[in-house]
């Protein structure tokens, strides 16, 4: 993975849970998550619950296939070994 999708992609997720309200924290983990390790269906049924317009969706499938298509098991692991450290702040 390019450090600057990397760090895009930690600063995201620590800008959402930065403002202290722990109520967004497990959505955005489970994201993250299916994100990481879901199919592209999964992850378009998963966003799918919280947007339905097509054309979001139709970008979210994009995203995903483009993802898997790019990074590699190992960079998927550091990933979410990256999120799970956020996550495990004491603010979240």
């Amino acid at each position: 993975m390019k450090p600057a999708a990397c760090l895009a992609l930690l600063g995201s997720a620590w800008l959402l849970i930065s403002v202290a309200n722990c109520d967004i924290c497990p959505a955005v983990q489970e994201d993250v998550y299916v994100f990481l390790n879901g199919s592209p269906e999964e992850y378009v049924s998963y966003v799918q619950n919280y947007q339905s317009d097509p054309l979001v969706l139709q970008n979210a499938l994009a995203l995903k296939q483009c993802v898997d298509g790019k990074l590699t098991a190992e960079d998927k692991g550091h990933a979410i070994s990256a999120v799970n450290k956020i996550f495990s702040d004491p603010l979240c």
